[in-house]
């Protein structure tokens, strides 16, 4: 099963904003949540449904799963400090 990815238009601004070495890995790491959704290391948010996020290096990745669609959305993607305010 391979899921879409859609990236909200502020993720991507934000994504455009990492640096470079950054960049590599959230890039590499949202491609492979098109096979899958649920990698090692993620979590499942408290007090949300469906709300998950995955750690890369000191940027975190806030996406939801919309299984019967097999569709991947791409919430926030920003450093840890700010992430959950």
């Amino acid at each position: 099963m391979k899921y879409t990815v859609i990236i909200k238009k502020t993720a991507q601004k934000q994504i455009l904003g990492l640096p470079k070495i950054y960049y590599d890995k959230v890039r590499k790491a949202i491609l492979a949540l098109e096979t899958n959704p649920r990698p090692v290391g993620y979590v499942k948010l408290t007090g949300a449904t469906n709300i998950y996020r995955i750690r890369v290096g000191i940027y975190r990745i806030i996406y939801s799963i919309e299984d019967s669609q097999l569709v991947v959305y791409i919430f926030d993607v920003e450093h840890r400090k700010d992430v959950y305010k």
